[in-house]
């Protein structure tokens, strides 16, 4: 089964609309859009959804007020400014701003912190008219966008090895050179790198063309 994934050193450059050509094109394809932090190869292909998951990948502090002891010591060591005050003198976690570190799990006292898995986002397995797409959205301020772009993938290829007459896995790539985009190379058949006609510095090209070179050797 071959892959080819597309991606480039920004956003906006037009490979979600090259993915789109070649969806036109291609015969005996699935399709995957990795961009997941802003997915819009839906925009083109008009899925028609046939199934959606839930994607957890994170977890959230959440202090039990019955047993909190009011020390205060989970807002003193809190890097992210997470816990804030209540109006009854308590404390409450801010889901936005919460890492999931732990450390006010390790460090309260009064055992009244616990750490739960939360929802960072959700994957779908869309019909199209040129084939399955398999895509997903990241929620808001959400990170492991990585572990979501693996999913992603893991779950054409399954598509892909079930049907008989599919041939290629076609990936729309996030921008950019972090974890998305090593996520989405990593093991892939060939890279197409779209380049924005706006000049982009040296160096951006250069740390994307050796992420797409290591990333596929693997």
């Amino acid at each position: 089964m071959k892959e080819i994934t597309i991606i480039s050193g920004k956003g906006g450059t037009g490979k979600t609309t090259i993915v789109g050509s070649l969806a036109s094109l291609a015969e005996g394809a699935v399709f995957a859009d990795c961009d997941v932090d802003a997915a819009n190869l839906g925009l083109i292909m008009k899925p028609d959804t046939r199934e959606s998951h839930e994607f957890r990948a994170s977890s959230q502090a959440f202090i039990d007020s019955e047993k909190c002891a009011l020390c205060g010591r989970c807002q003193d060591l809190c890097r992210f400014d997470a816990v804030l005050d209540t109006s009854d003198g308590g404390y409450q976690v801010d889901g936005l701003s919460c890492e999931g570190c732990g450390v006010c799990f390790h460090a309260c006292p009064a055992d009244a912190i616990e750490m739960r898995e939360v929802v960072s986002g959700q994957w779908f397995i869309s019909d199209t008219p040129y084939g399955t797409l398999v895509h997903a959205r990241l929620g808001i301020g959400e990170d492991n966008s990585g572990r979501l772009v693996t999913q992603v993938r893991q779950k054409a290829r399954e598509l892909a090895s079930e049907a008989d007459n599919v041939e290629v896995i076609i990936t729309d790539g996030p921008p950019g050179i972090g974890c998305p985009v090593i996520s989405s190379l990593t093991g892939t058949s060939m890279a197409l790198i779209v380049r924005s006609l706006a000049a982009q510095p040296f160096m951006t090209w250069a740390a994307l063309l050796s992420s797409a070179s290591t990333s596929m050797l693997k």
